[in-house]
């Protein structure tokens, strides 16, 4: 009979890095709804720029986990 084979180390490894996502998509989705801390007056080409940027970022991220774009299979 095979022995069970503990997973322990990768399973706690595996819920921190959760823990640690979640607080990441906590705190992004708070200054989101501060329209990332900038007024209306004050966005100029560079905030665009930056934010087209960090969505770029996160859709390779989320194209990866949902098996989408360069991803698909």
């Amino acid at each position: 009979m095979p022995t069970p084979r503990d997973n322990r180390k990768p399973l706690d490894a595996f819920i921190a890095a959760k823990a640690e996502i979640d607080t990441m998509l906590d705190r992004l989705k708070a200054l989101s709804a501060e329209p990332f801390n900038r007024s209306p007056d004050e966005i100029d080409r560079g905030h665009v720029g930056t934010l087209a940027h960090d969505a770029e970022l996160l859709k390779r991220i989320t194209d990866a986990a949902f098996q989408e774009g360069e991803f698909a299979e």
